[in-house]
Parts: C-alpha cells; sequence; structure tokens
C-alpha cells in the first residue's frame, strides 16, 4: 500500500492502515491542511471562502467526495459539487465561479486501485511547489481550526460546468467549428469507464462528428490498464482497423491526457498529440513553446521551424505552466498527451486538444496518418524501474551524472543525458514508487537500446 504526497498531489491505494494509504483519516487530513492553506490566502479579501470539487468515476469516487466535501464544510468552506467532471473541467469551474479552490479527486492514469486529491488556487490551476510544501507542512501539524456550528459551510451541487466546458472550447478562435460540422468526421472514441464518456459525447454533437465509444459506463471498472498507451488499446486500435472510421480517440480517466489513433488503425504517438496541436497554432500565432525533459525533441523542431524558441521545464504540469508563463508560451504540455493551450486555460484539456486537431486535419485537407507522416520522426521508448524501501535514488542519479559527465547533463529533475542524436531521463516519478527511464532516438531500435543500458546500469547500483 502506498500514499505518495507531492506536486501532483496527494496519492494512494484504497484501504489499510492511517499514513500508509489514501484513507478517510488521512483524506480528513489533507482536505484540512489544503482549507487551512487556502483560508490563508483568502481571509481579507474579496474571494469568497468556496472550494470546487469535482471527480472521476473510480469506484472510490463517492467515499473520497463524502469525505473532503464534509471536511470543508467543517473548515467553513461553502462547497459547490460539480459531480463526475474531467480535470479541466474542474479547473475552469473555479475561475468561472470566482471559487477560492478546488479539490480534484482523481487518480488519473493510476489503475482502479489508487485515488487521488489534486489541489487547485484560485486561477484553477494547480498549486506551486512552495504552496504544495506549505500544505503538507500544516498537514504534518495537524494544527486545523474547525468552525463552530454558526459557521460551517453549506453545499451546494451544479452539474452545469461541462457545458461550459465545452462552450469555452467551440469558442477559441483557432476552433473552426463551421468547417469541422462540414468535414462530417467519424471516429472511434475509448474513455476507459470514466468521465469522459460523459464529457466528449458532448463535444462531438456540438462539432458534428459521428462517433462510436467503447468502455463508456462511467463506472469507474477500468476494462484494461487506463494509461493511454499503446499496448493498452488492442481493442479500439483493432476496431480501427476495419476502415470504418476518420480517426481513434482515446483519454486517461480524467480526461487531462489524449491520443490519437491513426485511420489505419496505427498509433500516431502520444508525444505527437501536443506536436501536431502546436504545428497547428503556431502557424496562425507564431511564439514560444514548452514542455517537459521527458518529451520529444519534436517540439523544439516544430517551434523553430514556425519561428518560435523551445524551453524545456521539469517534469510535473504546474512546472510547465510556471514556465509557459516565464516565456509567455502560446502553447505547451507534455509528452503524455497532455495538451495546454493557454487561451482557453492553463491546464492539460483533452477536450482543447481535440477541438484544435479536428480543426488542422480540415485545414491540411489531410488523413490522420498523412498528418503523421509530415511531423519531425523520432522514437522514443518509455520505460521503468521498480524501487525498493532500500534505494537511494539520490545517491544513483549522483553516480549517473559522473559516468556521463562529458555529455550535456540537465538534473533540474532528476538526471537527461542529451547526445547529439538522441538522449535519455531518468527520473523518480511523481505519482508511483518508480524511476522512469524514457529515451529517444531516430529509430526505436537506438532509443530501447539507450534506454535498456542506463536501466541496466541502474540495477546494478541498486544490487550493490
Amino acid at each position: 500500500m502506498t500514499l505518495i504526497k507531492s506536486i501532483s498531489g496527494i496519492r494512494g491505494t484504497i484501504g489499510g492502515s492511517v499514513g500508509d494509504t489514501l484513507n478517510p483519516l488521512d483524506i480528513v487530513k489533507f482536505t484540512s491542511a489544503y482549507a487551512t492553506f487556502i483560508a490563508g490566502e483568502v481571509d481579507g479579501n474579496t474571494i469568497p471562502r468556496q472550494i470546487i470539487v469535482g471527480r472521476d468515476a473510480r469506484i472510490s469516487g463517492d467515499m473520497v467526495r463524502n469525505v473532503v466535501c464534509g471536511t470543508l464544510m467543517g473548515m467553513g468552506f461553502d462547497v459547490i459539487d460539480i459531480g463526475l467532471a474531467s480535470t479541466p473541467t474542474t479547473e475552469l469551474a473555479v475561475t468561472m465561479s470566482k471559487s477560492a479552490g478546488g479539490i480534484i479527486i482523481t487518480a488519473s492514469h493510476n489503475p482502479r486501485q489508487w485515488n487521488a486529491l489534486k489541489l487547485l488556487n484560485s486561477k484553477g490551476e494547480f498549486l506551486s511547489k512552495t504552496d504544495a510544501e506549505k500544505v503538507l507542512k500544516i498537514a504534518e501539524e495537524e494544527k486545523f481550526l474547525y468552525a463552530d456550528v454558526d459557521n460551517l459551510g453549506h453545499y451546494t451541487q451544479d452539474a452545469s460546468y461541462d457545458d461550459k466546458h465545452v462552450k469555452a472550447v467551440l469558442d477559441l478562435p483557432l476552433v473552426d467549428v463551421s468547417a469541422v460540422k462540414a468535414r462530417k468526421f467519424k471516429v472511434c472514441v475509448d474513455t476507459i469507464n470514466s468521465v469522459g464518456g460523459i464529457i466528449l459525447p458532448k463535444l462531438f454533437d456540438a462539432l458534428g462528428v459521428e462517433y462510436d465509444i467503447i468502455n463508456g459506463e462511467a463506472n469507474g471498472d477500468f476494462s484494461h490498464n487506463p494509461e493511454p498507451l499503446e499496448r493498452n488499446l488492442d481493442t479500439i486500435m483493432t476496431k480501427m482497423r476495419s476502415g470504418n472510421y476518420d480517426l481513434g480517440i482515446v483519454v486517461d480517466p480524467d480526461v487531462d491526457r489524449l491520443a490519437f489513433i491513426s485511420e489505419d488503425g496505427t498509433m500516431f504517438g502520444e508525444e505527437y498529440t501536443l506536436v501536431s496541436v502546436a504545428d497547428y497554432v503556431l502557424s496562425k500565432t507564431p511564439g514560444n513553446t514548452v514542455s517537459n525533459l521527458s518529451s520529444t525533441r519534436a517540439l523544439s523542431d516544430v517551434t523553430k521551424k514556425n519561428g518560435g524558441e523551445y524551453f524545456a521545464s521539469a517534469v510535473g504540469e504546474v512546472n510547465v505552466t510556471t514556465l509557459m508563463k516565464e516565456v509567455n508560451a502560446v502553447i505547451g504540455g507534455e509528452g503524455n498527451g497532455g495538451v495546454i493551450y493557454p487561451a482557453c486555460h492553463y491546464g492539460r484539456d483533452a477536450l482543447v486538444g481535440i477541438a484544435l486537431f479536428l480543426t488542422s486535419l480540415v485545414e491540411k485537407g489531410c488523413k490522420v496518418s498523412e498528418l503523421r507522416a509530415s511531423l519531425p520522426e523520432y522514437y522514443i521508448a518509455k520505460n521503468r524501474i521498480d524501487l525498493t524501501p532500500e534505494t537511494d535514488i539520490d545517491a544513483i542519479l549522483l553516480k549517473v551524472k559522473e559516468l556521463f559527465a562529458n555529455e550535456r547533463i540537465t538534473d533540474i529533475d532528476g538526471v537527461k543525458i542529451d547526445f547529439a542524436d538522441r538522449w535519455v531521463h531518468l527520473r523518480k516519478s511523481n505519482t508511483e514508487p518508480i524511476i522512469r527511464v524514457y529515451s529517444e532516438a531516430s529509430t526505436m531500435k537506438d532509443a530501447e537500446e539507450l534506454g535498456c543500458k542506463l536501466m541496466k546500469l541502474v540495477n546494478e547500483m541498486q544490487k550493490s
């Protein structure tokens, strides 16, 4: 059983003992700490003591939601429960409702036994590293002050934010609704038994897109591993090979990650979700871009082609958005299929990615496979090393740096080694007890060999 506290929120498996899992007592503690922090941010100004709560369809969602909402009310905050909602919907709901913050109950791509509290500020964005550390410190001290009976918060439900989210996407200047409707796309969609099965049909109906949805029942009983990677997508890839669809679309349980499948049933590549959308956006509004260190070089290539400058951040959405603001990026995101388009909001948003991608396809007048072939060609291998409790990850990363000291090293997040024609990045995950080993080269063989070389090295260090 595991409880992970990081800039990505409070994440853990359900069930087990206090302090080791995401159980009711720990949910109360961290929710109370968050409310205490937010109270310090809003008291004395005009922001109402009001928190948005949204959740994906995980089996544990009802239990976690009830504990979170009750705790917030006990802290004197009004709660607006938007129900089953995507992560980007919840983010937008915070700003649209002018709330003090928000809690998203989702473990994103993690398996069904996991859940998490993702914490938002009044801008509907994830807490900065500094603010997240403040929340963890408050939780550790456990000096909470709960409201008396006359100052308890109130609870309301509001199911209107899916429609508001869809409207915000359709209103984007670079989304051509009329052109997409005229194209009459037919798509196959895997919503992995979560909230994508609720909100994506609303987007498709508004865009005039015909759709077939598999795994559409939002019951949280995921029909396959919920991470939108090729090895988990046999069903939709097989269905796509029937030749009856223009495009395959896959999202994760909270709909902030997006992967496409070409009309011939081949993966478009989750790394190329952001690259393709950015290439379209940059062709209309040239400027800078940002992705994290573990993302493909192809984004840098298309950015330079369109006259902009590319910047790399540490892994984690808040790190990407922070750097995006610093360099005034017009678009950014992560190679896991996360598109962040500030013209809508500073958060990964699959709906934004879908609408921009479809508009780009219409403008180019091409098939999905043809669009993919027009983009810079790289291959990325994504591997992992399971950690043992005895693993000293910092010591291992230091040894790796020393061994490759003659190469270009970036150490703002783990260790990234840049060679002339390839790179490898080792970092401890924010969401799982593992080391992620990502490597990229001009062929998959070279990418895998580089990744395996580093994995073998790390495993030897773990044993020594």
